[in-house]
């Protein structure tokens, strides 16, 4: 579409295989590069727990908003929607087409449509629920917001404190819950999107999950989780996510768990998240849905989208007057 930037976006949770066909279909071509949607692929030194794409598979497409946060630091949708927004004006106009993807539904929601219009953030009262978090535990918390504002606690992982925090923050300013602030139903216009949603078999899914997991602790990612554990805190962003947080866990007696527990612990976490990314991309506009049950079928319909995206593209202005326009 005219003075519009082309956007491929792809979702899929964990071990759907969305990194294989991106590969399969773009790699090496040097036509496209991915800007992950991934909230944990954003830290440095968590790779085996977040499956990043190896270093050879960056080299044959190219990755952005990967390792560029220490797990210290916060990483937030706003953040996120600001760095890809500047990714695809400047990816556009250099040449290259940009693919949103991953499996942070919140993240790839928020792109599409926009941020919602939240009240700004009050810091007297956000270290009054951090002092609550200490006093309270996560699981009390998420208790509160489950019984004052169900669905933003439906959509949140009890262990996910900063957002559960952030949506009682909005609940205690404004006495309504976090839906109150609607986000726009349409998607945003500087962009001309092609949304994929890549969907398995559950028990497929699972069953990949959990061979993924573990492959993941083959590759030492026991080594990898208490490596970071020494420098960095249990309440720190980044080991907040599935595949650390559960190497800080303690059994109801306070012991520490085995190895095969922990194992076991990331895979239910796993499986309960990728159940809960997808409600995310419901009702999103214009998205295709395509089930990848067969490898071989799923590219096979993936290029035929794409396809008619770079049919789309060849359609389109000059790429840097097209950039410039949307500035």
């Amino acid at each position: 579409m005219p003075n519009k930037i082309p956007v491929l976006v792809i979702f899929a949770p964990t071990a759907t295989g969305k990194t294989e066909l991106l590969l399969n279909l773009f790699g090496g071509s040097k036509s496209a590069q991915v800007i992950s949607a991934d909230s944990m692929q954003v830290y440095k030194g968590m790779d085996i727990g977040t499956a990043k794409p190896s270093l050879e598979e960056r080299e044959a497409l190219p990755h952005q908003l990967i390792d560029i946060k220490n797990p210290c630091e916060r990483f937030s949708v706003s953040e996120f929607v600001q760095r890809a927004d500047a990714l695809c004006e400047s990816l556009w106009a250099g040449g290259t087409l940009p693919i949103i993807c991953g499996g942070t539904g919140f993240y790839i929601r928020a792109f599409l449509l926009g941020l919602p219009k939240t009240p700004e953030g009050d810091e007297s009262l956000r270290e009054k629920l951090k002092k609550e978090l200490l006093e309270r535990g996560k699981a009390e918390m998420w208790k509160e917001l489950l019984a004052s504002d169900p669905d933003s606690a439906k959509k949140i992982d009890p262990a996910d404190s900063y957002r559960v925090l952030r949506a009682l923050e909005i609940y205690r300013l404004t006495g309504k819950p976090r839906a109150a602030f609607a986000q726009s139903p349409k998607l945003r216009d500087r962009y001309d999107f092609t949304t994929i949603i890549l969907e398995r078999d559950r028990d497929d899914l699972y069953k990949r999950i959990e061979e993924r997991v573990d492959k993941m602790f083959e590759a030492g990612l026991e080594s990898e989780a208490r490596g970071l554990m020494a420098s960095f805190k249990k309440e720190d962003p980044g080991m907040q996510a599935i595949g650390y947080r559960e190497f800080f866990e303690t059994k109801d007696n306070g012991s520490p768990l085995s190895t095969e527990e922990i194992k076991e612990r990331i895979k239910r976490d796993s499986k309960k998240y990728a159940k809960k990314q997808y409600v995310f991309m419901r009702g999103i506009p214009g998205a295709t849905t395509i089930r990848v049950s067969q490898e071989s079928d799923a590219k096979a319909d993936l290029a035929k989208i794409i396809a008619k995206t770079r049919a789309a593209q060849a359609a389109s202005p000059g790429r840097g007057e097209t950039a410039r326009s949307n500035n």
